[in-house]
């Protein structure tokens, strides 16, 4: 209304109203002072104070405390006495504040989002077990990968007959000294699986140092480089869809893995190898590139329609859950 008031008076109320969407009838009924509210009377049926206390005594009694008060007023039926009808009861209840969820209920935690920034090569970890599907239905071995999110590069990786927190502490022990890792560099992340979450792993990672996350329940996007990696794994024109035994898949991972880390060109680092980036040979390779493809531009100019051509570039940095106003530099993309 008050815009309405500072235009009428140049313009006329039924402009002003026109140009801010305003109906006319509405303006006028806000000028109008406001009736103060009335106070509902008590219906002459209604209860009064003593019975009402007579009604939530009962309802406090030993036989009743915790039934619903259906169950109250036909106990009371069948008993020969009649006090109110179980509405009246819920409302005697609610003034009173006694109307909640009687059962126990599991209340969650709020978990916070994860937001992990790799700026360079062995600041962010993120590993994972996954299942490969053993010689017999319902059998499976566990590969245990654990990832540098920022170079793509699997610094570590192991198959097992079981899943087991001893086993993920010894693979974690070894790939920190394998990659000389100081304490307070590194932050571990992982999902909530029962061995990321053990206590072995948790004293262990205290002891090197080591920054641990978990993501989120349920919630299959905090752990993304694991996963997609993983989908790079299984999606192998050679990937079997089951292992004969233990010692075949671990033959399949001796040499998916030097494949991965030396030979795949990655879409999510330039189309670099991932150990390329991990060992800081990226930047001579990427020049190497930008001289063949400006050769390519001198011979031929007219090929190249818009601009002289480039390598895809090496992203900066890269995130886990990068916050609202910070782009994503560097996302999971297809591997």
């Amino acid at each position: 209304m008050p815009a309405v008031n500072d235009l009428s008076p140049a313009v006329g109320t039924a402009r002003a109203c026109d140009a801010l969407g305003l109906p006319r009838a509405s303006f006028y009924r806000g000028l109008q002072p406001k009736a103060p509210a009335r106070e509902r009377p008590t219906p002459e049926r209604a209860l009064s104070t003593a019975e009402r206390q007579v009604v939530l005594d009962t309802l406090h009694c030993e036989p009743f405390v915790d039934k619903a008060p259906a169950e109250v007023w036909a106990t009371l039926l069948d008993q020969g006495t009649y006090l109110c009808s179980p509405r009246t009861m819920y409302r005697i209840l609610e003034d009173a504040q006694e109307v909640r969820e009687r059962r126990d209920q599991l209340r969650h935690p709020a978990y916070k989002k994860p937001e992990l920034l790799a700026l360079a090569p062995n600041e962010v970890w993120s590993w994972d077990i996954t299942k490969l599907l053993g010689p017999a239905k319902w059998t499976y071995f566990y590969l245990y990968v654990i990832i540098d999110i920022f170079s793509r590069y699997v610094v570590g990786w192991m198959v097992a007959d079981c899943e087991s927190a001893t086993l993920a502490n010894q693979l974690i022990d070894q790939t920190c000294a394998k990659q000389g890792i100081p304490p307070g560099q590194l932050t571990l992340h992982a999902d909530r699986g029962t061995s990321m979450k053990s206590k072995a792993v948790a004293m262990l990672l205290a002891d090197l140092g080591v920054t641990k996350t978990h993501s989120r329940p349920h919630v299959s996007d905090d752990n993304p480089f694991s996963e997609s990696h993983f989908r790079t794994l299984k999606y192998r024109p050679d990937f079997p869809g089951s292992f004969g035994s233990i010692q075949d898949a671990r033959s399949f991972c001796r040499s998916f893995f030097p494949w991965y880390n030396t030979e795949h060109r990655h879409s999510g680092i330039g189309l670099l190898t991932p150990e390329s980036v991990h060992y800081g040979l990226a930047a001579d390779l990427l020049a190497q590139r930008q001289c063949v493809l400006s050769a390519a531009y001198e011979a031929h100019p007219e090929r190249f329609v818009r601009k002289p051509p480039t390598p895809p570039v090496l992203p900066s940095a890269a995130w886990i859950n990068p916050p609202k106003n910070q782009p994503a530099e560097k996302e999971p993309a297809v591997q």
